[in-house]
């Protein structure tokens, strides 16, 4: 099943609208944990400054449909969001 990278940077209220939202972002990772190949905050200089999701899903509609209910996203945590279809061909996730 393909792979579909989110690169997401935060908006100026990035921070307290993560603090206010992380525990039901937490859960929401937990509780469709199958879904996400891989998710974690992007940072600079020691600060959050966005995220990376790659989710696997059947199509990029699906990916989205995950992807935007998450607690972050609803949220407003992301000024803005790139999506590209990604294919992992060598390196030590994919077990090289």
């Amino acid at each position: 099943m393909p792979h579909f990278a989110f690169y997401c940077r935060d908006g100026e209220n990035g921070p307290a609208l993560r603090e206010r939202t992380r525990d039901a972002h937490l859960a929401y990772l937990d509780e469709h944990g199958g879904s996400y190949a891989l998710a974690g905050p992007l940072k600079q200089d020691g600060m959050v400054i966005g995220s990376l999701v790659i989710i696997t899903a059947a199509d990029e509609t699906a990916a989205r449909a995950i992807f935007e209910r998450d607690p972050y996203f609803e949220a407003g945590v992301w000024q803005s969001i790139r999506a590209s279809q990604f294919d992992a061909l060598k390196g030590e996730w994919v077990g090289e």
